[in-house]
């Protein structure tokens, strides 16, 4: 669910993670792995962004590899070939704090190749550089803070004066998935108790899923109603087919079924009563 998240946070708001790694909001499209020449390494994890003139490749890891240094070289290859005239800025972004020498490895060296790449350990991060951009502030409270709780607290006072509502949602939620790797669910709950969140829906479902694991019929049961949740929530689509990994089609299905049940609630047959 973390990868599926910076993935969705990336996406809908590249010109923030531009700021953030590159030190510029350039406008950024998003670049599907499968568009390389061969089939990717572990494509679910790999967010690639390009302008004109740069290629940005994201690796978001709540877990070392020993194998890191050769993936992102065989990310550069690929991208190599099929953009021999642009430059690649290569980061690998640890969110969770970790002391496995691992999370320092930012170079593959073997003979004659050398390939250098940027590694950010997100508990090393200044707080304030996810207080500046609304796509970046679900990471607030993995960066480098004294006091996580209190750090959330900022963040969903940021939220609260988001003034797209679905720009909110989004935000909010991920802040909501995010915090789950620092803080409890309990008081991820009580600190995003809004409207908008409806206490943080997509978090406690997102554990309902875990728990039908395993039963291929309960968990497709369960995910259906984690979507309809959501869509209650007023989470917006993308979001929910990021997160349940339903299609657009399916959860459009499952909005179309929801908005028949409720017109059903609102207006129902009366009953005919039979007179004896």
């Amino acid at each position: 669910m973390y990868d599926n998240t910076c993935k969705f946070l990336a996406e809908i708001f590249p010109t923030d993670f531009a700021s953030w790694l590159l030190g510029k909001p350039i406008p950024l499209n998003k670049l599907e792995p499968s568009e390389l020449s061969v089939e990717p390494i572990r494509a679910d994890s790999v967010i690639l962004l390009e302008s004109v003139e740069i290629v940005l490749h994201l690796e978001f890891q709540t877990k070392t590899d020993e194998n890191m240094p050769f993936r992102m070289l065989d990310y550069w290859v690929r991208l190599y070939r099929k953009y021999p005239n642009k430059r690649f800025h290569q980061t690998v972004i640890y969110l969770k704090p970790s002391n496995s020498h691992l999370v320092y490895q930012n170079s593959f060296n073997a003979e004659q190749i050398n390939l250098s790449f940027n590694v950010i350990r997100l508990w090393e991060q200044p707080t304030e550089i996810f207080q500046k951009h609304q796509g970046l502030l679900p990471f607030a409270v993995l960066s480098k803070t004294d006091d996580p709780e209190g750090t959330l607290r900022q963040v969903v006072r940021q939220i609260n004066n988001i003034a797209d509502q679905r720009t909110q949602s989004n935000v909010a939620a991920s802040t909501a998935i995010m915090s789950g790797i620092a803080l409890s669910k309990e008081l991820i709950q009580r600190l995003l108790r809004s409207e908008i969140m409806k206490e943080s829906v997509i978090y406690q479902e997102i554990l309902l899923e875990g728990k039908a694991e395993g039963k291929a019929e309960g968990k497709a049961e369960a995910t259906n109603q984690i979507a309809l949740n959501m869509l209650r929530s007023s989470i917006s689509i993308d979001l929910i087919s990021q997160v349940t990994g339903l299609t657009l089609k399916q959860i459009e299905k499952l909005q179309k079924l929801s908005d028949k049940q409720s017109k059903v609630m609102k207006h129902p047959k009366s009953k005919k009563v039979r007179v004896q």
